[in-house]
């Protein structure tokens, strides 16, 4: 018994180098069991996001499209990366030797890849949640969906769509467990071991990066929304500690700019920021540009000139009218609704896009003040509250989201003002081509259509020479040729600045403007057309006749004597029966001008200013619109209002907007007799 004990020690003890392998034996077991835990988990992960993809989404079609967006993220993007991993672990099995060590490979090829699609997802489970809760506010709803997830996977249970939605964070979180796992019953010295801990190390630095990208989304967020808010609900905001912080900030930054204290610089931030500022004063001025030349095609679409009756039977005009009235109602038609559908609606979603980039860019530079104030405290006394330290960390998030996405979004929006661009060139092409096809086929039944093409060119650039000739001439008499005293109205409300002028100065000195006058000296006056001016001497100073010098009735100095009339006041039509009788010759009376600027009672006037009514009781009018006088007074018997009749409307207008219609005359402009 004796011997026996004694050698029960001796067996249970063993050689060190046996103890050795068995220690190494164990823990190359345990280094399996962790692999197959890895792939197993992988096989059984993947197979539930594609459930998750197929058949729960596919069944939740009563959801709105933008409610499953959210819901399911970038969950095909996961599929698709998590797959080829499965795949790339399931080939590593046929290697046990260099198994582990393929295995930390794989890891280190996809870490790129699972810190881009997972951030993501993580970005975006929150706004998930906030969804599955509204669904719980809804019975029906909820059950619904409740009885789906648990048909396609009942492991879920009472937790559902909860439950399905966290198994991607999960996933990702328990990859550096897993690869620690295996690290652990890794020897140091084998080759497989700075592998899998560099892939640790990789794993840990993804989820890292999730969880900073996911607090900067969240900083975008909150400062990137634009609320509407009324000056009543702004001021329902102020409160001590909105207005101790801007007390605050203000102060830094008046110190920053008295040198007081250090600026902080960032010139890669400043970069961006002058770029985004580039490509938003790009996309405005585009945005004004598109939204005139819509204003100018809708005003072209109203013009018809092909509607109006020529009175020139046959030949070309009916081509013509036919050509337009084809072009009006299919053409440019079509075009405009294809301009604002591909183009002025992308730009406009486009500028509503830099809304958001815009506002965190404002609230960087807050957060900037606030953080360069906490850092001069942390230098001063060592020690910031937990409510300044959150100020550094927002400010560092807010900067470093900034940073990181603004040349992505300065890329993307140069990307879609380019296809704004090349739509909007392809549409004009398209335009030009139907026009030109249109015009081919009227061309055709024109009597020119066998004429050889120079002798046509020709023939063109004879008759618009000729066209042009006419219109230039027309132009210079216009210029040239003044229309009779009788037809200059005065400006609205200068009766009593005429009044004053003849009380003071008579008739005689009584001039008025016939063009407008744009005064070059400092003793020129600058004065429109129709003013009335009394005449103080007929040269300046140095004896030049052309120059006269004139009183308004506030101001003096000098005008060109050219542009100047004598100022006659014409009576009425009644006046002159009254004063000349049938048989008389009026040639011989010289009628007593009286100082009235009233207009005179006849049945026929024209606007010689545009009106905008105010009310039921006037009309508006237009420069140049003729205009039937009905009274020339109102009610009240105030001649400074008149009774109209304009386009089948009455109504009241000022009396000074109204001028007596000239008498018919021959082509063109006459010189007053």
């Amino acid at each position: 018994m004796a011997d026996h004990r004694a050698e029960e020690p001796s067996s249970r003890s063993g050689s060190p180098d046996e103890e050795g392998r068995v220690s190494e034996d164990r823990s190359l077991l345990h280094q399996r069991l962790a692999v197959r835990e890895l792939i197993d988990t992988e096989i059984s992960y993947l197979h539930t996001l594609q459930l998750c993809a197929s058949d729960i989404r596919n069944h939740l079609q009563q959801l709105p499209q933008g409610d499953l967006d959210i819901l399911f993220s970038n969950i095909d993007d996961i599929i698709k990366v998590n797959s080829r991993f499965l795949h790339g672990l399931q080939e590593t099995a046929s290697k046990e030797e260099e198994q582990v060590y393929l295995i930390g490979n794989l890891f280190l090829e996809f870490q790129e890849e699972f810190e881009h699609v997972y951030k993501v997802y993580c970005a975006n489970y929150d706004q998930a949640l906030l969804l599955v809760d509204a669904y719980r506010k809804e019975p029906a709803l909820q059950r619904e969906i409740q009885r789906i997830i648990e048909a396609v996977v009942p492991q879920a249970g009472p937790s559902g769509l909860s439950f399905l939605l966290v198994i991607p964070l999960q996933r990702i979180t328990k990859y550096p467990l897993l690869l620690q796992k295996i690290l652990e019953n890794t020897l140091p010295d084998a080759g497989a071991y700075p592998v899998l801990q560099r892939a640790t190390f990789a794993l840990q630095d993804v989820n890292a990066n999730i969880n900073e990208y996911k607090i900067r989304k969240e900083v975008a967020s909150k400062y990137s929304k634009v609320e509407q808010l009324t000056l009543r609900e702004r001021l329902a905001r102020i409160n001590t500690h909105t207005l101790s912080k801007k007390t605050t900030r203000l102060s830094q930054l008046l110190k920053q700019e008295a040198g007081l204290v250090p600026k902080t610089e960032d010139k890669e931030f400043d970069d961006l920021e002058e770029r985004f500022q580039w490509v938003s004063v790009c996309v405005t001025e585009l945005k004004n540009d598109l939204a005139a030349y819509l204003d100018n095609l809708e005003v072209f679409l109203r013009f018809r000139p092909h509607e109006c009756n020529l009175d020139i039977p046959g030949g070309p005009v009916v081509q013509y009218c036919n050509l337009a009235r084809d072009l009006q109602l299919k053409a440019f038609l079509e075009f405009k609704q294809r301009l604002e559908a591909l183009v002025w609606q992308p730009l406009c979603s486009l500028a509503k896009v830099l809304v958001g980039p815009q506002n965190l860019i404002k609230k960087r530079l807050d957060k900037l003040l606030d953080f360069e104030r906490v850092e001069e405290k942390l230098l001063e006394v060592g020690s910031v509250t937990y409510e300044e330290e959150a100020a550094r960390h927002t400010y560092q998030a807010l900067n470093s989201l900034l940073v990181a996405e603004l040349p992505k979004f300065n890329q993307l929006v140069m990307q879609w003002l380019g296809q704004v661009l090349r739509t909007f060139v392809a549409l004009q092409r398209d335009l030009a081509e139907q026009v030109l096809q249109r015009a081919e086929g009227s061309m055709t039944q024109l009597p020119h259509q066998h004429i050889p093409e120079p002798d046509f060119r020709k023939l063109v650039e004879n008759s618009l020479g000729q066209t042009s000739k006419q219109l230039r001439s027309f132009r210079e008499n216009f210029e040239k040729v003044l229309p009779p005293p009788t037809t200059q109205p005065l400006l609205p409300g200068s009766e009593r600045q005429v009044q004053a002028l003849w009380s003071r100065y008579g008739p005689g000195k009584l001039y008025q403007v016939t063009n407008n006058i744009s005064g070059a000296g400092s003793l020129d006056l600058t004065l429109p057309r129709g003013q009335i001016v009394a005449l103080l001497q007929n040269k300046d100073t140095k004896g030049n006749s052309g120059r006269w010098l004139v009183d308004t009735g506030g101001h003096r100095g000098y005008v060109p004597a050219g542009k100047l009339q004598p100022y006659r006041v014409v009576p009425s039509e009644e006046e002159r029966r009254g004063q000349v009788g049938p048989h008389e010759d009026s040639r011989h009376l010289t009628p007593e001008p009286t100082p009235t600027c009233s207009v005179p009672t006849v049945t026929q006037v024209v606007a010689a200013y545009p009106f905008l009514a105010r009310s039921s009781q006037e009309v508006s009018l237009q420069a140049g619109q003729p205009v039937t006088l009905l009274e020339a007074q109102d009610k009240k018997g105030n001649p400074e209002w008149s009774l109209v009749e304009v386009n089948g409307q009455r109504g009241y207008v000022p009396s000074s907007f109204l001028a007596r219609a000239p008498s018919p005359a021959p082509w063109g402009w006459s010189l007053t007799s």
